[in-house]
């Protein structure tokens, strides 16, 4: 991408869509163009993680290979952050950030830019679709997110994102999967391949009964393909009730994708009941903090 395609990048995003995401950030970030933004030393306690983030998962080793290195060399490559109510958001590089914690540094340098909250979510998704960060689940429930608050049609969404409306559709219709299976695909114990056949059946106990078999006996794409087709004929010969899809009220998936974007992690409202997943301990930390439990 060249520097006079990318001269108005601090009039907004606009101007880096279209263009290689990936490319248009390094080059803000090692000054190469001019983003309307200078580097500063930002502390890190006033700096909070993107709220559109859809990572949900750092590998905690790589962290620390990171933090090392900061510990001897410093942060390189500033992180981008926008002004917020209280302190800043990052726009990008949190991975940086996180590492600096580990490695007790009190600053960390920073470009400040001026992004919308739809730009926030746009970068975000991007940068991390275009790094291959996200699992399988992350990027579907990254993709509903956008489309939902963008108002985005699934061939619109698939452009925006650099990938085909197949791809899009298949990789979000994950989103319908009983959560056992959804954590299977998150563990890497299945893949896509594998699940896939699994999102036509209505039944969901037949559907995790198939999936903790794929995973028990280590099934091809193939055989699972097979074992769904034959159990779903028996049981259709064995006249057996086939629980309906369940309609959830549109007013409680409006509600937990607003916690969802707040919390970045996963979260159920059902039976007067909210269930919020972490995955560790900092995890929980991280969530407490957000919901004002832990006091300064």
């Amino acid at each position: 991408m060249s520097v006079e395609k990318k001269k108005g990048l601090g009039k907004g995003l606009e101007a880096i869509f279209g263009e290689d995401m990936m490319e248009a950030i390094e080059d803000i970030q090692q000054g190469k163009v001019d983003a309307g933004g200078k580097t500063n030393e930002i502390a890190l306690a006033e700096i909070r993680p993107n709220p559109y983030q859809p990572r949900k998962i750092f590998d905690e080793s790589a962290l620390n290979d990171l933090a090392e290195s900061i510990r001897e060399h410093g942060v390189f490559t500033p992180i981008l952050l926008r002004k917020s109510v209280q302190g800043y958001e990052i726009i990008a590089g949190e991975r940086r950030w996180r590492a600096s914690k580990i490695a007790k540094k009190e600053t960390i340098p920073a470009i400040i830019m001026d992004f919308t909250d739809a730009q926030m979510m746009e970068i975000s998704i991007l940068e991390n679709v275009q790094r291959e960060d996200l699992n399988p689940l992350e990027e579907a429930s990254a993709y509903q997110h956008l489309a939902e608050r963008l108002e985005y049609t699934q061939e619109v969404l698939a452009q925006r994102v650099g990938k085909s409306r197949t791809y899009v559709t298949n990789i979000m219709r994950l989103l319908k999967l009983p959560q056992p299976i959804q954590q299977m695909v998150t563990e890497k114990k299945l893949s896509i391949g594998h699940v896939r056949p699994l999102v036509t059946i209505e039944d969901e106990d037949l559907a995790i009964e198939i999936a903790e078999k794929a995973c028990k006996e280590g099934l091809s794409v193939r055989s699972v393909e097979a074992l769904t087709k034959e159990l779903a004929e028996n049981n259709n010969n064995k006249k057996t009730k086939v629980k309906p899809l369940k309609k959830k009220d549109p007013n409680l998936v409006y509600v937990e994708n607003l916690m969802e974007l707040k919390l970045q992690t996963y979260v159920t409202l059902e039976k007067n009941e909210i269930r919020i997943k972490y995955t560790s301990d900092s995890d929980l930390n991280r969530i407490l903090e957000l919901l004002g439990c832990i006091e300064e």
